[in-house]
């Protein structure tokens, strides 16, 4: 533990990282030689209000902060897009015309929906691994972590109410802390731009800068009467933060320090080798090609009916985000020869470890992914294919809500579970799509599975029909999930729970699913289930490793956490980039930009004429830069992944300044290998944000509610 704190303690390359708040004081003074006004118990505090005490976790995967005293809520467009979607349809069109709640009373709540602020985070490496000895085996290893660790949870989740806890491992679990949250249920939607202004330019400007971009959706958090935690109620109240944001209007500048407080999701900084060749090479491309196929056969369809185009709106975006990313990664790793140059760095640790502790921990690491790859190739295939038919995920709830009492064997069934898996499932599907992309989907994997890894049923299916279009017909025309009034009669009319159980399961959707969840259970899972548990294993040491080879060697390298979907500070500053020769972008956007790009013919951007009319009176109120310009987006050098979007980007006196929403295309393989050249995140700019809300929405009431610094 000693050593970790050392190394966290070395400076960075540039402005990589992704540190702790419990643990900034170690990265505190980098930041104030950097430009940061505050400190460290300004950040992260237990003992006072602090920073931390703004930022949420927003959903399940997104960060949130508050900017009012009353609860009021700023995350991304995107990550409140599906709560925006289902609250839409053809008659009240939110995605395409917003949403702006004039009073409380109009405010929408959402159906599992919450937010949870952390209350603290702590090291408890040593309680985790209490009973822990030298010479036991993993799954012994295992066994003790998750029992303490449930036992830590339980012991302090009895503190008070709505706390929820987790025990997570850091460094390939040579360090575990506990997260201690409180989660608010009841979110409601207060406000939402168009689709046009908050998804302004689709997946064409996805990833992509410049970007003009208004991403982003407002909420407000409600609890009962004092301030705790509380499910839905008409009499609940707004939220009383511990702290809130205040609201900088002054703008950025090249240059300017900037540092987001968020909770980025996934990273692989020291992944061997190995792995970064197999999602170069075979991972990241055929997942590209198959979700390629999918968006093609969505976007025809969306193109040629408004109802569709809603229905599948988040579908799309969702499908879109990660198949877009993963090509600017692929091209990223290649132009930092990322393989290469691990490939040389595990040669240097190899022959430095001989004969010591970590001898041969590069071979065996080496050898697990070659074992691992075909299993890893099934499985990828596997999600991108079969768990991508719609219609097969949806039989498979619907069955789960049939339950088997094991001792008596009496068979139970949950009518309102049932009744809201057909609501939410048939509003937002439409056959002809899913039929399309199963044929398409199916066709893939038998021209790429090897034969000896497809299971017999599928080869058994692909026999019978001989087409995957064949096959695709005879499952959407026999299943009775293929039609929402076969199956609400089906289950209205049950007269014997066994008999409908026994029906359900015959369904050739259900037996789609089934079947092939049956193969992945007991062919590749288990497989990829141990060879991962023993890279777990050999990369703890890895790990360790590296730290005492970088340590003893005087290698300058700093070591911070891979990303867990757990409240990290990334600091950095304002700045422009390089992504071609002759080529340099300028770090920010205005109004200018979205004109400039303006296509009333194209649904991405086809702005409100309202906007139009704004920029052609230049009528901007006070939200106008020092060149008379709306700014828009800005971009800098923090380090970010999923689970950042709507993380507040933050001045070095601590106000809000933007909301983080994407990284450049050039620079999505910081989740591997982080270019301080080229790796930079976009931002919202928060005056564009209360342009809109101020001029656009009319919702000035809003405005009110929030504290501005000049």
């Amino acid at each position: 533990m000693l050593l970790l704190a050392v190394m966290a303690g070395w400076t960075a390359k540039a402005d990589e990282g992704m540190w702790l708040p419990s643990l900034i004081s170690q990265r505190i003074g980098d930041m104030q030689e950097k430009g940061f006004r505050l400190n460290a118990e300004d950040i992260y505090s237990i003992n006072q209000e602090s920073l931390k005490d703004a930022v949420v976790l927003f959903g399940r995967g997104c960060t949130g902060e508050l900017i009012s005293s009353e609860g009021l809520l700023l995350t991304n467009h995107h990550c409140g897009y599906s709560q925006i979607q289902q609250h839409s349809s053809v008659e009240h069109d939110y995605l395409k015309d917003g949403f702006w709640a004039m009073s409380r009373e109009e405010e929408l709540p959402n159906k599992g929906l919450s937010v949870s602020f952390l209350e603290r985070m702590e090291d408890v490496t040593d309680l985790i691994l209490k009973g822990y000895e030298e010479g036991m085996s993993e799954d012994e290893r295992v066994a003790i972590v998750k029992k303490n660790s449930q036992s830590l949870i339980e012991e302090v989740t009895k503190e008070g109410k709505g706390l929820r806890a987790t025990v997570e491992a850091l460094y390939y679990g040579n360090q575990y802390f506990m997260f201690l949250y409180r989660q608010y249920d009841d979110v409601r939607l207060v406000g939402a731009p168009p689709s046009s202004i908050g998804k302004f330019g689709g997946d064409t400007d996805n990833w992509m800068w410049p970007r003009h971009t208004g991403d982003f959706s407002m909420f407000r958090i409600y609890a009962d009467k004092d301030n705790n935690p509380a499910p839905y109620s008409k009499d609940n109240v707004p939220y009383q933060p511990k702290k809130y944001f205040k609201i900088s209007t002054a703008g950025v500048q090249e240059g300017d320090f900037t540092f987001i407080y968020g909770f980025p999701g996934r990273t692989q900084e020291y992944i061997h080798s190995e792995g970064v060749r197999y999602i170069e090479e075979i991972g990241d491309p055929h997942k590209i090609h198959l979700r390629t196929l999918r968006l093609d056969i969505m976007n025809r369809h969306q193109s040629q009916s408004q109802k569709v185009r809603i229905q599948y709106s988040s579908k799309n975006a969702t499908v879109a985000n990660a198949w877009k990313k993963w090509q600017g990664e692929v091209k990223g790793v290649k132009k930092m020869k990322t393989v290469q140059t691990k490939q040389e760095f595990e040669k240097a640790f190899d022959r430095w470890a001989a004969g010591g502790e970590f001898d041969g921990v590069i071979a065996k690491i080496e050898g697990l992914y070659k074992e691992l790859e075909p299993y890893q190739f099934a499985t990828d295939y596997y999600a991108e294919t079969v768990r991508a038919i719609e219609i097969a995920n949806f039989a498979t709830s619907l069955y789960s809500a049939y339950k088997v009492n094991k001792e008596t064997g009496e068979i139970t069934f949950d009518e309102k579970k049932a009744a809201d898996l057909v609501e939410s499932f048939y509003k937002d599907w439409y056959l002809p799509i899913d039929k399309e992309c199963f044929a398409a989907l199916m066709t893939e994997f038998d021209k790429n599975i090897p034969e000896d890894f497809k299971c017999e049923y599928f080869k058994k299916q692909m026999k019978k029909y001989v087409t995957a279009e064949k096959w695709a017909e005879a499952i959407f025309s026999k299943s009775v999930f293929a039609d929402q009034d076969k199956i609400e009669k089906f289950l209205k009319n049950q007269k014997s729970l066994k008999k409908s159980r026994a029906a359900l399961l015959k369904d050739p959707a259900t037996e789609f699913a089934a079947e092939f969840a049956k193969w992945y259970a007991a062919e590749i899972q288990p497989v990829t289930s141990r060879i991962n548990q023993e890279l777990q294993l050999a990369y703890r040491d890895y790990m360790r490793g590296q730290m005492v080879y970088c340590r003893t060697q005087r290698v300058p390298k700093a070591f911070y956490p891979d990303a867990n979907l757990t409240l990290r500070v990334a600091y950095g500053h304002i700045k422009g980039y390089q992504p071609a020769d002759a080529t340099y972008y300028l770090p920010s956007s205005t109004i200018k930009g979205i004109m400039q790009k303006d296509n009333p013919d194209i649904f991405d951007y086809n702005i409100p004429q309202r906007l139009r009319d704004l920029y052609a009176e230049k009528d901007y109120g006070r939200w106008a830069d020092a060149t008379g310009e709306v700014p828009v987006c800005f971009i800098a050098t923090n380090h970010t992944t999923g689970g950042n979007s709507g993380s507040p980007v933050i001045n070095a006196n601590g106000d809000l300044i933007g909301l983080n929403f994407d990284r450049v295309w050039e620079g999505t393989m910081s989740d591997i290998v982080f270019d301080p050249e080229i790796c930079r995140n976009i931002s919202l700019d928060v005056r564009y944000v209360l342009f809109i809300i101020d001029k656009l929405a009319d919702a000035d009431h809003l405005l009110d509610e929030m504290t501005f610094t000049e």
